[in-house]
């Protein structure tokens, strides 16, 4: 039954492979025929936009660059803190935590404390500084361990031109990100439920702690796009959330969350002048949701798996054994279609249920993916008895059924795969048959052009030349002439 399961995953996946083959372009097609649209000039010297469910970056500037990230670096200290911790932790600032951090804060005392929750608002609406420094001791149990934490992390996610020095984005030489590197860890943070209410949430209050007695600490958003701290002038309709960042060394930096149409795009711009990080970002992302669109491939994906929507496979009426991710999407810029995008089958089977994935490539470019799975089809078996030319009734066996007869009341029946001779015999003679007529056929195609030469030499009418050579008189004449 295992091999019978393995021989249909097998066969679904080459049918997959044979019905994507015709989208497949050669690289010189692929340049004259894939368009993908330019974007605007941006102030930043490093900007991307990514978007966020298939990693497809559409658009890219100076994107491996390092660069001092300033306070965005607490993205990356909020998931850590997500991750390993629970929101209702008490922590408690340390001394460290208040004297060791500077710019900005909420003005937190030593000993003071408040929950994980608390505290995590702090790090992303005011960008408390000491906040986050806390946040890492109490994760870590110290802030070296922490530091240690975030470049692991980083590193795990593919970030190849980064480096952390502290939790909170102070400056320091051996502290930066490239803008790709930095769409990364965003794109993670955002994967996490938690982390998008937190950084789309405008404003939070803290409530009355062990050293604040007598007032709330109100908290508002510092992303001006999302909430007009100072300004209304930066508000952008579509804006989730996201992260500002400052420092005199890192200039302007800002992460950015949208989404529009179905289609949530991330931006990261680094060292930007002033007012220009968000003049950088809503260029960016208009001309995003402008230009690209997400195309679903279970609509449009041509092959004989299954569908996980429930779609028929084309296989005939029968359920196959591997089915398309139907939630996958990818995308493309709006004068594209699905059937200019180039396809392959990566055959690296992630667990016991993932097969395999196709990957989307359009312009060079990686535009998405959709998993194989395994489903739960299980083969039909069949039960092969040896069965004696006759049968006896005992107590407690079935009866024999005769064609055309109802069997009897009560008695169970049992459906019997018999193998008879004539069959076997008559299956072996049309095998003949067929053998024969290949090989007559094979002999005819293999002799075809002799064949058809006599017959053309046959049918023609004889040379007169041939027949003077052969008269006498002609050759008796023919020595005087010489």
């Amino acid at each position: 039954m295992k091999i019978q399961k393995r021989a249909f995953v097998l066969l679904s996946i080459v049918i997959l492979i044979l019905a994507g083959a015709p989208r497949t372009l050669s690289a010189g097609q692929a340049k004259k025929n894939q368009y993908w649209p330019d974007g605007p000039q941006i102030q930043s010297s490093a900007g991307i936009v990514m978007e966020a469910e298939t990693g497809t970056v559409l658009y890219e500037k100076n994107i491996h660059d390092p660069h001092y990230p300033a306070s965005i670096t607490k993205i990356l200290t909020t998931l850590l803190a997500l991750e390993n911790s629970k929101m209702d932790e008490v922590v408690t600032f340390s001394h460290d935590s208040v004297y060791k951090t500077e710019g900005s804060g909420i003005a937190r005392d030593v000993g003071e404390e408040m929950t994980m929750e608390q505290c995590l608002y702090g790090v992303m609406l005011a960008s408390a500084n000491e906040c986050a420094y806390a946040v890492a001791e109490h994760v870590a149990g110290d802030i070296g361990t922490f530091i240690q934490m975030m470049n692991d992390r980083a590193a795990a996610l593919g970030c190849r031109n980064t480096h952390f020095n502290n939790c909170n984005g102070l400056p320091d030489e051996q502290h930066y990100v490239s803008a790709y590197d930095m769409a990364l860890i965003a794109r993670e943070a955002y994967q996490n439920e938690a982390f998008r209410i937190i950084c789309g949430t405008k404003s939070y209050t803290i409530p009355f702690t062990n050293k604040h007695t007598d007032e709330e600490t109100p908290l508002h958003n510092h992303h001006q796009m999302l909430y007009p701290l100072r300004t209304r002038q930066y508000l952008y309709e579509y804006c989730l959330g996201g992260k500002t960042g400052y420092t005199s060394a890192a200039n302007y930096t800002l992460v950015t969350y949208a989404e529009k149409d179905g289609v949530t795009l991330i931006c990261v711009v680094l060292d930007s002048p002033a007012t220009g990080n968000y003049d950088d970002t809503r260029a960016l992302f208009d001309f995003c949701f402008d230009n690209f669109k997400k195309v679903n491939v279970a609509e449009h994906e041509a092959s004989g798996v299954q569908k996980d929507s429930g779609s028929e496979a084309i296989l005939g009426s029968c359920d196959p054994f591997v089915a398309l991710d139907g939630a996958s999407s990818i995308i493309l810029p709006i004068t594209a279609e699905f059937e200019d995008v180039d396809s392959k089958v990566n055959y690296e089977k992630q667990d016991e249920t993932v097969l395999g994935s196709i990957e989307y490539t359009y312009a060079g470019r990686l535009v998405g993916s959709a998993n194989l799975t395994a489903t739960d089809v299980v083969a039909d078996t069949f039960d092969f008895h040896e069965q004696s030319d006759t049968q006896t009734e005992s107590a407690g066996s079935p009866a024999e059924i005769h064609p055309g007869e109802e069997p009897p009341a009560g008695t169970d029946t049992k459906k019997v795969f018999r193998i008879e001779p004539k069959m076997i015999a008559a299956g072996l003679l049309c095998a003949g048959l067929l053998g024969l007529f290949v090989f007559l056929g094979w002999k005819f195609v293999d002799n075809f052009y002799n064949i058809k030469r006599k017959l053309h030499l046959n049918g023609k009418e004889k040379s007169p030349y041939r027949t003077i050579k052969q008269n006498k008189m002609f050759r008796k004449k023919g020595r005087k002439w010489f």
